[in-house]
C-alpha cells in the first residue's frame, strides 16, 4: 500500500468553514496526511491553531515564502506534495503560481484568481510543469450530480434544450443593510474579492454546474447585476442569460441578498426526452422527469447508478451524505491523478474549469456595465 499523500494547507485556520471542510474531506478516503502549512498570517494564531490540530511545529511556517523555501530544502520523500490554497481570492494567484513553479500539486479554492489575465498566466505555468491542479467547485463531487452528468452524456434525456441553475443565499443581506458593517467584509472589497462578489463567489458555481452537467461550453452571456447600494461597488445579486448555441439556452440566477435563503443551489436541465431537477440542500434526491412516465426519484448507493456515482458513495442507501462527502470525492479524484491511477474526467474540476469561471465572471461584469448586452465567452 502506498504512503499517504503529504498535504500542506494555506489559510483556513480558526473557525473558517472552508478550512474544516477541506481538512475533513482530505481525511475521508485515507489518502492524505496533513503535514503543515500556514493557517493564519498572525503567527500566534497560526501556531496555536496548528497545535490544536496536533501538527509538528517545525512544519508550520511564519509566511508563504518561508513555507516554499523550507519545504524545498527537504528531500522529496519528506516534502509536502500537494498544497490546498484556502486564502481570500487575491492571494490565490501569487500562491498558486509559485507553487506550480516549484513543483507542488495544487488544490485551489474558487474563483481561481481575481482576473482572467492572472488565470491565463497560471494556465501557461501549469502547461510547463508536471503537476496536478484542481479547483474546488465542490458540488461536482455529489454522487447524484455525477449520476445526472453520466445520464445526460449517455443521452437519457435526449438533446439538452433548456438549462436553469439558481444559487440563492441570504447571508450578506443583514450586513449590507448596515453602511459601516458592509465596509468590513472582504467579499465586498474589490482589493480582496476582485471585480465581483456574488457572481465571483456563487454565480461561478452555478456556471460550472451548467457546463459540467451538460458537457457543453456556454458560448455567450447577457448579465444584469445589482450592487443594491451606491456606495457598494461589487454585485450582490445577478441574473444571467446563457446560450450554448442558437437553440440551446438557459439562465443562471445568483443572489446573496435572497433574504432567509441558506444555500439554495438548484439545477434544472431539460432535454428532448426528459429532464432532471436537483437541490443541494437535499442532495440525495435526483428527480427524473419524462412526458410518458410518473416522476422517478433516484438516490445514491443503488446498483442502478453508474460507476462514478457509486465510486463516490461511501455509505449504503438511506444514509445521508453531504457537503463534506462531496469535497471528499474531489480530494479522492485528485489523489488518483497524483498517484497516476486511472480516473474519470469528471472526478475533479481542473485548471480549465477555473479559467472558464474567470472568463464568466469578467464577461458578466462587462455585460452589465456595457448596458446589459450579449457578449461572447
Amino acid at each position: 500500500m502506498s504512503e499517504k499523500i503529504r498535504l500542506g494547507i494555506l489559510g483556513g485556520g480558526g473557525d473558517s468553514l472552508i478550512g474544516v471542510l477541506h481538512r475533513v474531506a482530505s481525511s475521508m478516503y485515507d489518502k492524505y496526511q496533513i503535514v503543515g502549512g500556514v493557517f493564519n498570517p498572525v503567527w500566534q494564531e497560526n501556531i496555536s491553531f496548528a497545535q490544536k490540530l496536533g501538527l509538528p511545529e517545525n512544519r508550520i511556517y511564519i509566511d508563504f515564502d518561508t513555507f516554499i523555501e523550507e519545504e524545498l530544502k527537504l528531500p522529496e520523500s519528506e516534502r509536502i506534495e500537494v498544497v490546498s490554497v484556502l486564502t481570500p481570492n487575491f492571494l490565490h494567484f501569487p500562491m498558486a503560481k509559485k507553487l506550480i513553479e516549484n513543483g507542488f500539486h495544487v488544490i485551489c479554492e474558487k474563483p481561481l484568481t481575481t482576473t482572467l489575465v492572472e488565470a491565463k498566466v497560471l494556465e501557461r505555468a501549469l502547461k510547463k510543469s508536471n503537476t496536478i491542479f484542481a479547483v474546488t467547485y465542490t458540488y461536482t463531487g455529489y454522487p447524484m450530480i455525477r449520476q445526472m452528468r453520466e445520464m445526460i452524456q449517455s443521452g437519457v434525456i435526449g438533446d439538452v434544450q433548456k438549462v436553469d441553475v439558481q444559487y440563492y443565499q441570504g447571508w450578506i443581506n443583514p450586513i449590507l443593510l448596515d453602511k459601516e458593517l458592509r465596509k468590513t467584509i472582504w467579499r465586498l472589497d474589490p482589493k480582496k474579492a476582485g471585480i465581483s462578489s456574488c457572481v465571483g463567489d456563487i454565480g461561478t458555481h452555478a456556471f460550472n454546474m451548467a457546463e459540467y452537467l451538460t458537457g457543453q461550453e456556454v458560448k455567450s452571456i447577457l448579465a444584469d447585476l445589482n450592487t443594491r447600494y451606491e456606495d457598494n461597488q461589487l454585485d450582490v445579486d445577478g441574473t444571467i442569460l446563457i446560450r450554448f448555441s442558437e437553440y440551446v439556452k438557459g439562465v443562471i440566477r445568483s443572489s446573496q441578498i435572497a433574504t432567509g435563503e441558506e444555500n439554495g443551489l438548484e439545477v434544472k436541465i431539460y432535454g428532448t426526452k426528459g429532464g432532471f431537477n436537483w437541490k443541494q440542500e437535499n442532495p440525495n434526491y435526483l428527480y427524473y422527469l419524462t412526458d410518458d412516465k410518473p416522476l422517478q426519484v433516484l438516490k445514491p448507493g443503488h446498483a442502478y447508478n453508474g460507476g462514478v456515482s457509486l465510486d463516490g458513495t461511501k455509505l449504503p442507501p438511506g444514509h445521508p451524505e453531504g457537503i463534506f462527502d462531496s469535497m471528499g470525492n474531489i480530494y479522492y479524484g485528485v489523489s488518483k491523478a497524483i498517484r497516476k491511477q486511472s480516473y474519470d474526467s469528471g472526478e475533479y474540476p481542473t485548471m480549465n474549469d477555473g479559467v472558464r469561471g474567470m472568463k464568466f465572471i469578467e464577461k458578466c461584469v462587462e455585460s452589465h456595465k456595457s448596458g446589459n448586452v450579449w457578449l461572447d465567452l
